[in-house]
């Protein structure tokens, strides 16, 4: 959200070297000015699709950052965004490089978050549609709350957003064991509400707990096929046929509000300290600046103001099933395995040049995949790695891959995030109908929900890369493996 691009014009023509079969690079020498190469993960497939626009441009520009280590990465779903290409990683040096919300992103920890239950696809298709509205009335779509019965000031704002998803499950919204399982623990400690500005407050208190419109989501999904038996039970997933929810959504207007607020000042931050950039979009900070360390701050409210997003959806998920099934929530289950974030910048350790570097990590349209053994992840996965929730577009497969060492070792601990746009918006709209959209996909038993069919044209399956290729991609290269592939039963959209 708020970075469609509709680029027109031939884009340039960016030289590649072919590493191997999933493996390309742009090298140094592209342009003048590169401080590393560009890497791309993709098939010859997808290479073509991200050579038709500015992808591949974007990756060179990115590699121009003050501090940039190693190179910069574009992932299997990579397309153009704002600056960054959606889908680009990029570390750069804590002291001596530089932050930029261009590779954050707009829609500031727009994630995913999976739910598993103890019911099978037929324990659920009877009741399936009555599910589904129940869940589309519950959850507020669109652009803001209709609910009455959660409600907030601008001071209660403040207080969710400094202490994230373990102040709502403190009030009642949740489980103690959803805070280990968010990325975080559901909150980012650097959080700040007083550098946030009020044009971003008044934005978020009616959003908070919506789920949007746009690429968001919830699914009903049942799992398609295991990959990985042992990986699969230790994240919930003990069978084929197995009934799990998915909440796909972010920071709604809040966080598009400091995305914008925070370009402004970058781009005048940008002559202040004489930074010199291939791209405007990439306006960026020093990261020992203030005004780095105040977008950071700002940043971590709307990563904070996501997580609890996306927790009073799967309150309230809980609740639908609960008021359709009436069965206790033992027997229903409902056990979050994890809520990753896709657009946010982070303070990590990585190795390079064979030591270790604190840095600022990039991933705009990428997943953090950590491999076994490292300390940010849930004890109980902790032996395993850390899980990594790849949805789909709409109609389509999602994917549960898991973390890995590999990815550590080449893209900072990261991979692909979705399926990636192919189409604009607005090209969308031209090809496709909204409520034809919808009688293909009830034609394959999918039930939808949407507030506007104008939504169902605009995220019609054509518009997006081929979600599977995508994780396989990710598996092939070794940066998160299968683990288990899940398809939808009922599709909720803003």
């Amino acid at each position: 959200m708020g970075e469609e691009r509709e680029y027109r014009g031939p884009p340039p023509k960016v030289p590649l070297e072919r590493v191997d079969s999933y493996t390309w690079r742009i090298p140094q020498s592209y342009k003048p000015g590169m401080r590393v190469p560009g890497i791309i993960f993709a098939d010859d497939e997808i290479i073509g699709k991200m050579s038709s626009d500015r992808t591949l441009e974007q990756c060179a520009n990115v590699a121009h950052l003050l501090g940039i280590y190693k190179h910069s990465i574009t992932l299997p779903d990579g397309h153009e965004g704002y600056g960054f290409p959606i889908g680009g990683v990029a570390a750069t040096d804590y002291h001596e490089g530089v932050i930029s919300p261009g590779g954050v992103g707009y829609d500031i920890n727009c994630g995913v978050r999976l739910l598993t239950t103890n019911l099978s696809e037929k324990d659920v298709r009877p009741k399936l549609r009555e599910l589904t509205d129940a869940i589309f009335r519950n959850v507020p779509c669109g652009l803001g709350s209709r609910r009455k019965d959660f409600t907030v000031t601008q001071h209660d704002l403040d207080l969710i957003i400094t202490a994230g998803v373990p102040r709502m499950v403190d009030q009642g919204f949740g489980w103690p064991e959803d805070i280990e399982h968010c990325e975080e623990e559901g909150r980012m400690n650097e959080a700040d509400p007083s550098r946030v500005s009020p044009t971003a407050k008044s934005r978020g208190m009616s959003q908070i707990g919506t789920l949007g419109s746009g690429n968001h989501f919830l699914e009903i999904q049942k799992v398609d096929k295991i990959y990985d038996p042992k990986v699969a039970r230790a994240f919930g997933i003990s069978n084929e046929n197995q009934a799990t929810v998915m909440i796909h959504c972010g920071s709604r207007g809040y966080g598009h509000q400091i995305c914008s607020d925070y370009l402004r000042i970058m781009e005048r931050v940008v002559h202040k300290y004489k930074i010199a950039l291939p791209d405007r979009e990439l306006a960026c900070a020093p990261g020992t600046s203030e005004e780095a360390h105040d977008y950071y701050k700002a940043m971590a409210c709307a990563v904070n103001f996501a997580f609890v997003n996306r927790q009073m959806i799967a309150h309230w998920v809980r609740q639908s099933f609960q008021q359709i099934l009436r069965e206790p929530v033992e027997k229903i289950g409902l056990n979050l395995v994890y809520d990753v974030a896709h657009n946010i910048a982070k303070i990590e350790e990585h190795s390079v040049d064979g030591g270790l570097k604190r840095v600022w990590v990039h991933r705009k349209g990428a997943t953090r995949a950590f491999p076994p053994g490292h300390q940010e992840i849930p004890s109980s996965y902790r032996s395993y790695g850390q899980p990594v929730i790849v949805p789909g577009s709409m109609g389509t497969s999602s994917w549960l891959l898991v973390g890995t060492k590999k990815a550590m070792d080449v893209s900072f601990g990261s991979t692909a995030h979705g399926a990636g746009r192919m189409l604009s918006r607005a090209a969308a709209k031209r090809r496709f109908w909204g409520n034809g959209v919808r009688k293909e996909l009830e034609s394959r038993g999918i039930i939808v929900r949407s507030e506007s069919a104008v939504v169902l044209a605009e995220e019609a399956d054509p518009a997006y890369k081929d979600v599977d290729r995508i994780a396989k991609v990710s598996n092939d290269v070794g940066i998160a493996t299968f683990v288990a592939r899940l398809v939808p039963l009922a599709v909720i959209k803003g």
